[in-house]
Parts: C-alpha cells; structure tokens; sequence
C-alpha cells in the first residue's frame, strides 16, 4: 500500500466549530454541559449535548445549494472546508478532491418535517422538504460547495463504518482517481433519535456535528500524521457476538506502549462498552474516551475519533495513535495513525 498522509483535519462538536476548540475540550477532565431535550407526550425530558452556537454567521450558508439545508450540512459542510483549506490555499480546486459522506441517522429534521406534513394532510405537503430527507443530501451539496468533485459517495452505517471510508479513500488515491480525498462523518439532533437511543441505552447522551479527514499520497501535504494500518472488517451476528467482533479486531493492532495513544469509543454505560473494554483491558498506554466528553454522536463520533487521533500526533507527543471503533449493530474495526514529519519547503 502506499503511503497514504492526512493532509487536512476538520471537526464540529459540542465543544465549537473547529478542531482546537475540540482539543480544548478533550484537554480537560470534565465532560461537556447536558441540557434537556424536549420529548413530545413525556413530562421528563430527554438529554442532549447540543451544537455551541458559531461565532459568526456561516459564510458558506450564502451558497445557493445550502439555503435550504439540514444542519448535518452545516456541519459536514463547516468540518469539510477546514479539513480542506490548505488543498485550497495551495491553490488545489475541487475536480481533484474525491469526497465521501458518512452518515447512520441523516437527515433527521427534514424526515420529521416532512413526514409530520404527510400526515397531518398529504395534499399539502411541501415537496421542497423531500430532497432534503435522503442519505445523500449532505454530500450532494458539500460536492457542489467545494466545486464538483469527480467522486462523490455517501456510506450508510454505523459509527465502524467511517473506518472503511478511509480505506475506500486511501483506495481511489492509490488508483489515481483523486488527488486528495475527504472523508466525512456527521450527524444532526432531533428527539427521535434521543428517544430511540434512550430505549436502547438509558446512560447515553446524544450528542451531534461533524469531522473530516483528507487524505493524500503527497507527504509535502501532510499535517503530521499518516495512515499506517486498517484492520480487517470482524462482522457480527447472534451465533458470532459483538464481543469476538471486538477481541478480534484487537488481535490486529500493536500492543500497548507509552508513546501510543488509544483512542477508544467507550462512553458511560457499562453494559454498550463492555466488548469495547474487555477487548482493550490490557492496554495500559496512554487513553482518550471521547464520547465521555462530547456525548454519543453516532458517525461524528466514529469520526471524532479519527481527527483526534490524527491531531494528537500533529500536536502532541505521541509517536502513534490507535483508533478503536466497535459499531453498535454491524462489525468491529480499527486503525492505525503515526507520526509523519512535516514537509519543510526549501527557501
């Protein structure tokens, strides 16, 4: 395989709207504010981690095909051009930028909108809503805001599948189809969703927004990080559990050692993150649990992970990182980031 280097990082979280403010966050010990969240029928809310405010108005909002979209555009799409500015500083335009979107829930606004519409009167449903509940809205849009990249897909799983999009990346740029390419996982908050993750785990706290990663096989690009290794897809079903999904997984990445860090999905439920933790009992390295900061955001966390792996070796001390994504209802999966020199143009 070839040397395949992150060249750009991009996050939207319950800590702010670029990757320091989610550094900041995770720099500190405390998890982030929960606020409630209405549920309709219930007398006792729901909780949420809910998107900071931006600083300012959004500038990309003013473009036509972001007038009428969900936030998980405005997310993908805010996490996507951070990722990307320095392709674009250098001049790099988006026919050669291959783009891919991650998503589990979607657009969930414009599906409730649109479907309460439906039926309360289908005569009078607005079609303008439609276009907006497809899995592949956000990606369509993020293509056109970036300049119609010649590749363009968007990837439906869980938080795990965010991790074959990298390999599915580091694949086109291997083939030469792309120069650079962006992955992409987002989410957005609505009370459907918080509800059916209340049902399916009472201690989780939903959370939401966006990161990306861009990737290239030009080291003059890269921030500091590089791609080292994806594991083998481990699948799960009754007779095969979640829990030899995870072990399995782990088999495939380098034991622990004091100059690597972990970056695991385990939030604050004992029972959802005990193959996650018994397949990682024995690491005795360094550690970062995101989702007990940021809250569980379905693909932006999957994704969260990856930014603050490659971060952590752009920035800190650490001369690996290791991703550990076991998704919630399909198959076990991890990676492998390390530190890459930054490229020193000669004056």
């Amino acid at each position: 395989m070839s040397r395949v280097f992150v060249c750009g990082l991009g996050a939207v979280s319950p800590a702010g709207w670029d990757v320091a403010a989610m550094r900041a966050a995770l720099a500190q010990p405390a998890s982030l504010p929960v606020e409630p969240l209405a549920r309709p029928g219930w007398t006792k809310p729901l909780r949420l981690r809910p998107i900071p405010p931006p600083a300012q108005r959004l500038a990309f909002l003013a473009h036509p095909r972001l007038r009428r979209s969900s936030a998980v555009t405005h997310y993908a799409a805010a996490a996507a051009l951070e990722a990307v500015k320095n392709l674009r500083a250098a001049g790099q335009q988006g026919p050669s930028l291959g783009v891919i979107v991650c998503l589990q829930a979607g657009c969930v606004q414009f599906s409730y909108r649109f479907f309460d519409e439906v039926s309360q009167d289908p005569a009078t449903a607005s079609p303008l809503l439609f276009p907006e509940t497809v899995f592949a809205a956000p990606a369509s849009h993020i293509a056109s805001l970036l300049g119609n990249a010649p590749l363009v897909h968007t990837l439906v799983g869980d938080p795990a599948s965010f991790l074959q999009a990298l390999a599915l990346g580091a694949t086109w740029l291997e083939e030469q189809r792309v120069l650079a390419c962006l992955v992409i996982g987002a989410e957005e908050t609505n009370w459907l969703q918080a509800d059916a993750l209340w049902h399916l785990d009472r201690r989780a706290v939903l959370s939401s927004g966006a990161g990306a990663v861009c990737l290239s096989l030009d080291a003059e690009r890269s921030l500091g990080a590089e791609l080292d290794a994806i594991t083998s897809i481990h699948t799960y079903t009754t007779p095969r559990p979640r829990a030899c999904a995870a072990q399995a997984m782990r088999a495939e990445l380098p034991a622990s050692a004091p100059d690597q860090l972990l970056c695991d999905g385990l939030g604050d439920s004992p029972r959802t993150d005990a193959p996650e933790a018994a397949a990682w009992r024995d690491w005795t390295g360094p550690r970062l649990s995101l989702k007990r900061i940021l809250g569980e955001g379905l693909m932006a966390a999957g994704a969260w992970q990856c930014v603050a792996a490659c971060d952590a070796l752009a920035t800190g001390p650490h001369a690996a990182a290791i991703v550990s994504l076991v998704g919630c209802n399909l198959h076990a999966i991890g990676a492998r980031f390390v530190r890459s020199p930054l490229f020193v143009r000669p004056n």
